[in-house]
């Protein structure tokens, strides 16, 4: 099932995800739904917090960018419970966008290697190293589960330049191309 993608502005980006157990009610459907709403949207990773969840689940499919990268070519990965153990590297600029935040994409610097350890869909406990784009849509959506978004780490400049922007799609002024749900605190407090 294609679910609604939460927009900028929800408190819910905000928070710090709590950790799930394996039996976690309806786990399956709900990574399912994950990778189906990821897909619909054109995007490369979804964490839980943007369909509204605040735990500890993300997933991602980096095979867009297998040109750049030929062995991220069927790249798909499941999350859980993530804990990034160590970045190395010099930190690198990209371009990064965000499903929350559609139609803003900004330079955010990242390190180009890091070791996580999370668990799979099956509740297989791993610890990895990945490299370049993979690393760094891992730490993009590692961060989501942290309460942290991309635009977290612009400069005070940055943030003032694309203000109104940000305020559009916190505000529902905007019309991308998937599902979302917008943030309306005087909806919420009657």
């Amino acid at each position: 099932m294609f679910l609604p993608i939460v927009a900028y502005g929800d408190p819910v980006l905000k928070q710090v995800a709590e950790d799930i157990s394996s039996d976690h009610p309806n786990l399956k459907e709900l990574l399912e739904n994950m990778y189906e709403t990821m897909y619909a949207s054109h995007g490369v990773g979804l964490a839980a917090p943007q369909i509204g969840q605040s735990i500890r689940v993300f997933v991602i499919d980096c095979s867009p960018f297998e040109e750049e990268e030929p062995h991220l070519a069927g790249f798909k990965k499941t999350f859980i419970n993530a804990e990034i153990l160590e970045e190395e590297g010099e930190d690198w600029l990209f371009k990064e966008g965000c499903l929350s935040i559609p139609e803003v994409r900004e330079e955010v610097s990242r390190a180009p290697k890091i070791t996580i350890r999370y668990f799979d869909e099956d509740f297989v406990e791993h610890t990895d190293t990945y490299e370049g784009l993979a690393a760094r849509v891992i730490q993009h959506e590692y961060d989501h589960i942290e309460g942290v978004l991309f635009t977290d780490y612009l400069s005070p400049l940055r943030k003032r330049m694309i203000k109104r922007r940000l305020e559009d799609i916190r505000d529902g002024k905007i019309s991308p191309e998937y599902r979302m749900r917008f943030y309306n605190p005087k909806k919420r407090k009657r």
